[in-house]
């Protein structure tokens, strides 16, 4: 077996709901060098847990901000911490098992790759945005402008536009050709960037499609729904805006914001219900 090789990125923000069984299966996982949690100024116990881990697992270290920089200038902290040669970006809702991220190493290792798994829920449904394919159209779903879910395919490793940032596991020499994540970026979007400019270098996005690993979503929509909602807009006008034509975006924009009241008006009432 080869030496360990792998440095996990988890970014972290109110994740006390996952957290201990996410780090718990991460230290048990094969090929795992280093473990970098960053947190975003979680006011749960998170660094709690972090810590406990962080005391009997040296491979643990962990960055609190102060603030919430970001998902993508997160990830970017915990990759310049690191020296490994390869890297796996973990949302703290997925639970791996124990040979998952060297199986996405071996084919990310393929080729020059920017390889993602198959999530699925605690009920074995599978997450739409594992695999997401250009529709070339705007009637996409506003969160992935122009971009629907890609049908599943019998391959091992499917070719596809983007995928979830549940895992994503990359050489660290593509992640610095690739200049890391766009900071401008709050949200997922920013996986969607980084995606897009992979493609343009040249390299592989793909889906290992029977690399199964369970995700239990949602945790900082429920804990920070305002916060989500505001920032998850921008980043899709924002993205919009830089990265296709001028005039589509405009005409995506009322889209993109016309739900905002509704959906603004929902984040109030889990806000208040989560307060009482």
């Amino acid at each position: 077996m080869s030496a360990p090789d792998i440095a996990v990125v988890v970014v972290t923000w109110d994740s006390e709901e996952t957290l201990d069984a996410c780090l718990t299966r991460l230290r048990a996982a094969e090929g795992v060098v280093e473990i970098r949690v960053v947190d975003c100024n979680s006011t749960d116990t998170t660094m709690a847990i972090v810590q406990r881990h962080a005391v009997v697992d040296p491979r643990l270290h962990f960055i609190a901000n102060p603030d919430h920089p970001g998902l993508g200038p997160a990830c970017n902290q915990g990759v310049a911490d690191s020296r490994a040669p390869w890297l796996a970006l973990l949302d703290p809702g997925c639970l791996i098992e124990p040979d998952t991220l060297m199986q996405l190493r071996d084919r990310a290792a393929s080729g020059n790759a920017l390889v993602g798994a198959d999530p699925v829920d605690e009920a074995g449904v599978r997450e739409p945005e594992a695999r997401l394919r250009d529709s070339g159209s705007n009637s996409a779903d506003w969160r992935w402008p122009r971009l629907e879910p890609a049908p599943i395919t019998a391959e091992e490793l499917q070719d596809v536009t983007a995928i979830s940032g549940a895992v994503m596991m990359l050489s660290r020499a593509l992640f610095e050709a690739l200049g890391g994540f766009n900071p401008a970026y709050f949200t997922g979007i920013g996986n969607l960037d980084l995606c897009r400019r992979a493609h343009s270098a040249g390299a592989r996005v793909a889906c290992a499609n029977a690399v199964r690993i369970t995700r239990i979503s949602g945790m900082a929509a429920r804990t920070h729904p305002l916060h989500l909602t505001w920032h998850q807009r921008l980043d899709a006008s924002r993205y919009l805006w830089r990265c296709g034509p001028r005039t589509a975006a405009l005409l995506a924009w009322p889209r993109i914001w016309a739900r905002f009241p509704l959906d603004l008006l929902r984040a109030l009432a889990r806000t208040g219900a989560q307060a009482t």
